[in-house]
């Protein structure tokens, strides 16, 4: 198969003219949505060259403590992301995210780089970064769903935790099925699109290894591969995030606090 084409900057302006499109068909249909559209692009388009700077820099390093920062740093993001888009501003709710994404993302990230994949060192930025990337970035996608899911309905259903506690129950009993539906609201995406995998879609990573010439079915298998692991780091990220919030809810008397 042959290489990747490579694009240069006559290119990357071509492929604005797509979005001067989109922004023109936002305003002949009166959608109010051409400056936002026009700012997301100018930030992704800002955001993905200094990324693709800063990949080029740590991949000339070859240090394992470059790799380790950037890796600390995309997940500091992902937190304050995250944080951000849950509405109620719980303390300590930006460390819990962190170390939510951080727990989820080590462990998995761990097993595929040690024990699956094997590069010749276990730093290797052509593997951990690229990795690191797509299972930090959809584990703030599930944990923020259903960290903001549990949090609406714990407030709005005092009466009902309050009347279990009554009964006798922990904090953890009385909200035991809020959580599991917030859980259950945060994965569902991700399980319809592993459903939908192959046959309506093609994954980033398949569609990338592809157009750089890789082998189709190597390619795939890295996918499959991937797709495990974000599952994984999804369901060890929201499991550990509903369990943080839920603390934040109850005082050492386990009672209800109004928040």
């Amino acid at each position: 198969m042959s290489g990747l084409i490579s694009l240069d900057l006559f290119d990357l302006a071509l492929a604005l003219v797509m979005i001067v499109v989109a922004i023109a068909l936002s305003r002949w249909q009166k959608l109010g949505l051409g400056g936002q559209l026009a700012i997301a692009a100018g930030r992704a388009l800002l955001q993905l060259l200094v990324a693709g700077y800063a990949l080029a820099f740590i991949f000339a390093l070859d240090s394992p403590l470059a790799v380790i920062i950037a890796i600390g740093v995309m997940i500091t993001f992902a937190a304050i992301a995250s944080r951000n888009r849950i509405s109620q501003k719980i303390t300590s709710l930006l460390l819990l995210m962190w170390g939510s994404l951080f727990t989820s993302s080590a462990l998995t990230l761990s097993y595929l780089v040690l024990v699956i994949i094997q590069p010749p060192v276990w730093y290797s930025p052509q593997y951990l970064i690229p990795l690191a990337g797509m299972i930090i970035g959809n584990a703030m996608d599930t944990a923020t769903i259903a960290g903001e899911r549990l949090v609406s309905t714990i407030n709005r259903s005092h009466l009902e935790i309050e009347t279990y506690l009554s009964l006798g129950a922990t904090p953890a009993q009385a909200v035991a099925q809020y959580r599991q539906e917030a859980i259950r609201a945060g994965l569902i995406p991700l399980i319809n699109r592993m459903t939908m995998m192959g046959l309506v879609t093609l994954p980033g990573l398949l569609t990338g290894q592809v157009l750089a010439g890789a082998d189709p079915l190597n390619a795939t298998l890295y996918q499959i591969l991937i797709v495990f692991a974000i599952a994984l780091a999804n369901f060890i990220a929201v499991i550990l995030i509903t369990q943080g919030l839920i603390r934040h809810f109850f005082n050492d008397k386990a009672q209800l606090v109004s928040r």
